[in-house]
């Protein structure tokens, strides 16, 4: 069983999505965005590209609570904090798909993309900040997109929204018209399971409910 503990849960990410998500179930994090470079990260697995960026976020930004906190990784109300890092990347037709560098590299994935079907890979890394214990999974959904016009295409990344998320498209935006079918937690597409960081979570005995705000 989970015990209780007092925990802060810190988000090591940027993602207006991934906050939303958290705030929707519940939890206001403390936001401190990692400053990663990702592009300094190769691999030429997605599960292992997704994983380490999640890690590399997650520690940076213990150690920078570690330098900073009076008392290492404690929150000023005595609660340890929990710092969780995330990365998301599409596998598809063998390559391995992160943020498009432009509008035309978005452009060109969608062409390759519509009517076909890809697997976003999500990793998540949790580490207290107090003991360094760190515990981490990488999720898998597949994502299987509708077949996109050229005048949908030309619309969509006009936006400007498939600019900034891994894989050039969303499913809780404007790009949700064109996914067709997600086969998984539909969590993992936004950037962040749920389950699965309840998961994580119960590793360093902490239950979600200590974590939901008054």
């Amino acid at each position: 069983m989970v015990s209780t503990t007092s925990a802060l849960l810190v988000l090591a990410s940027a993602s207006p999505a991934r906050l939303k998500t958290l705030r929707a179930a519940g939890v206001e994090p403390e936001v401190l965005v990692s400053g990663v470079d990702e592009s300094t990260v190769d691999a030429m697995d997605a599960d292992v590209l997704a994983g380490t960026l999640a890690r590399l976020k997650a520690e940076a930004v213990a150690v920078r609570l570690r330098l900073h906190a009076p008392a290492a990784g404690v929150n000023a109300d005595g609660r340890r904090r929990l710092v969780l890092g995330c990365d998301s990347v599409l596998a598809f037709d063998g390559a391995i798909l992160g943020k498009p560098t432009d509008a035309e590299d978005a452009r060109k994935r969608w062409h390759a993309m519509r009517g076909r079907e890809g697997v976003l890979h999500t990793g998540h890394c949790l580490i207290d900040a107090v003991t360094d214990e760190l515990h981490e999974r990488v999720a898998r959904t597949t994502v299987r997109f509708a077949d996109l016009s050229d005048a949908e295409i030309d619309a969509y990344v006009a936006t400007g929204e498939p600019l900034h998320v891994a894989g050039a498209f969303t499913i809780d935006g404007l790009g949700g018209w064109f996914v067709r079918e997600v086969e998984g937690d539909p969590g993992t597409v936004v950037g962040l399971s749920l389950p699965l960081l309840r998961d994580l979570l119960a590793a360093h005995d902490v239950a979600v409910f200590d974590l939901w705000s008054d």
